[in-house]
């Protein structure tokens, strides 16, 4: 299948760090973060990729290069300015072809296993859904969460309906999702377009599917958290394998 590497953002909250290098390209565990993205797609068996860019986007380009060294084939959708996340998805729909394709998130860090990705896709094409979202246990700077998840399906709820139905718990969706590419057919090519209204138009009509992932996630949204990723990942890569959850 193929997956789309968001890439375009400016990183305006990680400055100064993102004035001379792409947020993309920040490094933790020694490795910089879109690196971890490509490396565990290619171990789920996932090679073919997509990856937008706009703010220092050549760099990007010369760093990865063709994904040949990674084992990946990668394709590049540049943005003469960034695009936001429909945006961007819909200049990269040529690309994508047109079946179910994921999106990532490049900014994040996480141990969530992509090799699920192509059987969820199979599982939203089957029952005629546009979306299936990865959602994760509110973080400290978003407490509010996202989304609704209840029996695998992301709904409107509130908190009133969490209330009186403990099945339903509000979430943070991570940065991880397969779409339809029906579902960015009414967003204009090259405009700046958010995610989030496409989504909760869609949740609406009960056409959202989503799973709760428990693992590692880090939204990598500041140099303090970049720090606190660095170290856990360097403390992590002299754990024994064996001590590790499943990649």
């Amino acid at each position: 299948m193929m997956v789309m590497l968001l890439a375009a953002g400016r990183g305006e909250r990680m400055r100064p760090l993102t004035d001379h290098t792409p947020k993309p390209l920040l490094e933790a565990g020694g490795k910089p973060l879109i690196v971890w993205h490509i490396e565990k797609l290619v171990h789920a068996g996932i090679s073919e990729l997509v990856i937008n860019h706009a703010h220092l986007g050549a760099q990007i380009e010369a760093a990865l290069g063709d994904g040949s060294r990674f084992g990946a084939h990668i394709q590049y959708s540049p943005e003469a300015r960034a695009l936001e996340t429909a945006g961007g998805i819909t200049n990269a729909l040529p690309l994508l072809g047109d079946e179910p394709f994921a999106v990532i998130n490049s900014d994040i860090y996480c141990d969530y296993n992509f090799a699920h990705l192509p059987e969820r896709a199979a599982a939203l094409q089957a029952h005629g859904d546009a979306a299936h979202l990865v959602l994760v246990d509110n973080p400290p700077h978003h407490l509010g969460g996202d989304f609704y998840l209840q029996d695998g399906r992301v709904t409107p709820g509130s908190n009133v309906s969490s209330i009186l139905n403990p099945r339903s718990s509000i979430l943070t969706f991570s940065g991880i999702g397969i779409y339809q590419p029906s579902l960015f057919s009414h967003v204009p090519c090259g405009s700046i377009a958010p995610l989030a209204p496409l989504l909760r138009a869609q949740i609406a009509l009960g056409k959202v599917s989503g799973e709760h992932h428990r693992g590692l996630w880090v939204d990598v949204g500041t140099p303090q958290r970049l720090t606190e990723l660095d170290s856990q990942v360097c403390s992590l890569q002299k754990t024994p394998p064996s001590q590790h959850n499943a990649p």
